[in-house]
C-alpha cells in the first residue's frame, strides 16, 4: 500500500513537471513559471576587480566590435569569450531597461504592434544586470549571424508559428539549439531570474533578467564555448570588423544637433525617438517616447557615438499569429542615414549573406568608418520620415 502511494506521488510530480516543461517550451513570451525572484540591487563589478581600478587604467586596447579604447584588464576578459546578443524589450512597462549603456552595439526594430525591441551585442564590456529579456525574432537572429562562429544568443522563447517568421525553428536549422542558443527555457536559474521589484508593479513577462558574466560562464562551463568552440575554432574566424576612427576635432564637428523619427505613426508618442547631439562629448543622447532614455544600472541617459538609420522592407508574416509577426529584409542592401561627429552621411547598408556582418558605405561606395564607441542601429520601414 505504501509503495502504491509512493508510486502515485512520483507519477503526480512527473505529470506536473511535464506540464511545466511543455508550457515553457511552447510559450512564446511568458517564460518559466518558477524562475526565482531577486530584488534589484545596484550592480557591482563583474570584472574581478573594482570599477575604479579599471577606470584608472590607460585605455590602450581597441574593442574589435566598435573600436572603443578600453583597458588591458578589460581586454584580458573579452579575449576569452565570444559575442553575446541579448533581446531586450522596449514596452513602456519595461522602462527603464538595464544594461543597454554597456553594449558595444545595439539594433532596434519593431517586434510587433509598433512596439520596438533591442538586440544588444556585448563583448568588450560586462553588464551585471541586463533586461527585461524578451523573445527572439528572425531579423534579429540574422543580424547576430554576422558576429562570427556561434555567437551566444540570450532570449525568452521566441516566435514559433509555422511560417517565414519562425525564429525558434530557424535557430534549430542553424544548429544553435542547446549549443550557443541561450534561451531561458534551456538555461536555468541563477543565469536568468525574475526581478522581484518589477514583479510587484508590472506584468510577469516584463521581469526576466540576466547577467553577461553569468551567461559567459554558463557558455564556458556547460557548452565549452569561450573564444574558441569545442573543436578549437575561434569565434572570429571569417569575421570582418568595421573601420574605426577617432573623434573629430571640435572645430570639425557638424551642426546636425537633432535626429527625430518614429517607427509606426500610430504609436509615435510612445515609441518616437530623438537623438540630441552634444558637441562637447561628440555623442548623441537618446529620448524615448518623450522622456530621457535611462539605464537603470547607472541612472544616466543612453548615449552613443554613432547613430545609423537603415531602411528595410517591412512586411507581415501572415502566419496566423494573433499578435502579427513581422519580417524585415535585412539581408541584401538598402539606404542609410549615418550620423556621427554632428554630421550626416547618406549612403547604403550591405549584408550580402546571413553570415556577413552588416557594412555601411557612402554614396561614392567608400566604407564609412565608425567613431570609436557605441553604435546604435535603428531599422525603419522604407520611406519612413526622419527629421534632422
Amino acid at each position: 500500500m505504501i509503495n502504491k502511494k509512493i508510486a502515485l506521488l512520483v507519477s503526480f510530480v512527473i505529470f506536473i513537471l511535464s506540464g511545466v516543461t511543455t508550457f515553457s517550451f511552447f510559450s512564446e513570451e511568458k517564460g518559466l513559471l518558477f524562475l526565482s525572484p531577486i530584488s534589484y540591487k545596484a550592480p557591482t563589478s563583474e570584472n574581478g576587480t573594482t570599477e575604479n581600478v579599471i577606470n584608472s587604467e590607460p585605455k590602450t586596447e581597441e574593442c574589435p566590435l566598435n573600436g572603443q579604447m578600453l583597458s588591458k584588464t578589460e581586454r584580458n576578459i573579452w579575449e576569452v569569450q565570444r559575442p553575446l546578443g541579448v533581446m531586450i524589450e522596449n514596452h513602456k512597462q519595461a522602462r527603464p531597461q538595464s544594461g543597454l549603456s554597456s553594449a558595444d552595439i545595439i539594433y532596434e526594430a519593431v517586434a510587433e504592434g509598433g512596439i520596438t525591441r533591442f538586440l544588444a551585442i556585448f563583448y568588450c564590456q560586462n553588464a551585471p544586470y541586463v533586461g527585461p529579456v524578451r523573445s527572439a525574432r528572425m531579423y534579429f537572429i540574422r543580424f547576430l549571424e554576422g558576429y562570427g562562429q556561434y555567437p551566444l544568443y540570450a532570449h525568452v522563447g521566441g516566435a514559433n508559428t509555422e511560417g517565414p517568421a519562425n525564429a525558434l525553428g530557424y535557430i534549430n536549422e542553424l544548429g544553435w539549439s542547446s549549443y550557443n542558443d541561450m534561451s531561458q527555457f534551456s538555461v536555468p536559474f541563477p543565469y536568468f531570474w525574475r526581478d522581484y521589484e518589477r514583479l510587484k508593479n508590472v506584468a510577469t513577462e516584463h521581469t526576466v533578467y540576466t547577467s553577461t558574466k553569468k551567461l559567459w560562464q554558463y557558455a564556458k562551463d556547460k557548452r565549452t564555448l569561450t573564444n574558441v568552440d569545442e573543436k578549437g575554432v575561434r569565434w572570429d574566424k571569417g569575421f570582418v570588423p568595421w573601420k574605426f576612427e577617432d573623434d573629430a576635432k571640435t572645430a570639425d564637428r557638424g551642426k546636425v544637433v537633432k535626429i527625430d523619427f518614429g517607427f509606426w505613426d500610430n504609436l509615435a508618442s510612445d515609441f518616437s525617438v530623438v537623438w540630441s547631439y552634444d558637441v562637447k562629448t561628440n555623442s548623441y543622447k537618446r529620448t524615448n517616447g518623450g522622456a530621457p532614455h535611462l539605464d537603470k544600472n547607472t541612472g544616466k541617459q543612453l548615449e552613443a557615438k554613432n547613430i545609423v538609420i537603415m531602411f528595410a522592407k517591412e512586411s507581415p508574416a501572415n502566419d496566423g499569429y494573433e499578435g502579427g509577426h513581422l519580417l524585415y529584409k535585412n539581408v541584401g542592401s538598402g539606404d542609410i542615414l549615418f550620423f556621427k561627429n554632428g554630421q550626416v552621411v547618406k549612403g547604403t547598408w550591405s549584408k550580402e549573406t546571413e553570415e556577413d556582418n552588416i557594412k555601411f558605405f557612402d554614396n561614392s561606395g567608400k566604407e564609412i568608418s565608425i567613431v570609436r564607441g557605441q553604435v546604435f542601429i535603428e531599422m525603419l520601414p522604407i520611406r519612413n520620415k526622419v527629421n534632422y
